[in-house]
């Protein structure tokens, strides 16, 4: 069983995926918000998806802003939908920062894959986690 993750933007929503075993983070696609919910269809069943975590805009300072109320909206009408996954908000912050410096200088239709790549930063760092627990 493998674990999404997804980095929503208000156009568009990277999204990263594990190993079966959980151990490695790719970035998987970068697809429309607005087709998120065909995505989702689509993916869980196919890829075999038991986890999905949705990075979690909040600010440096650990705060709300709008994107984070956004976020939030979108993850628990995204967990009644699918309620056959297990849901997790996961912290974001500087993740596509990360992902843009790794990204930097490329052309403009490759910009918009920055975001799977952030997904994958998230979705790493939840492995991490995951991980630590364990040992």
């Amino acid at each position: 069983m493998r674990i999404l993750a997804l980095d929503v933007g208000d156009v568009w929503t990277g999204t990263a995926i594990s190993d079966p075993i959980g151990l490695f983070a790719r970035p998987y696609q970068t697809i429309e918000t607005k087709e998120l919910e065909f995505f989702l269809t689509n993916t869980i069943q196919k890829e075999k998806i038991k986890t999905v975590v949705v990075g979690y805009p909040r600010t440096m300072r650990g705060t709300e802003s709008e994107q984070t109320k956004k976020v939030k909206e979108l993850f628990h009408t995204m967990e009644k939908k699918f309620a056959i996954v297990e849901w997790k908000l996961w912290d974001e912050r500087l993740s596509s920062k990360r992902a843009a410096k790794i990204k930097k200088g490329i052309m403009r239709e490759e910009k918009k894959e920055s975001h799977s790549v952030a997904a994958a930063f998230i979705l790493d760092s939840y492995l991490n986690y995951l991980h630590s627990q364990t040992n």
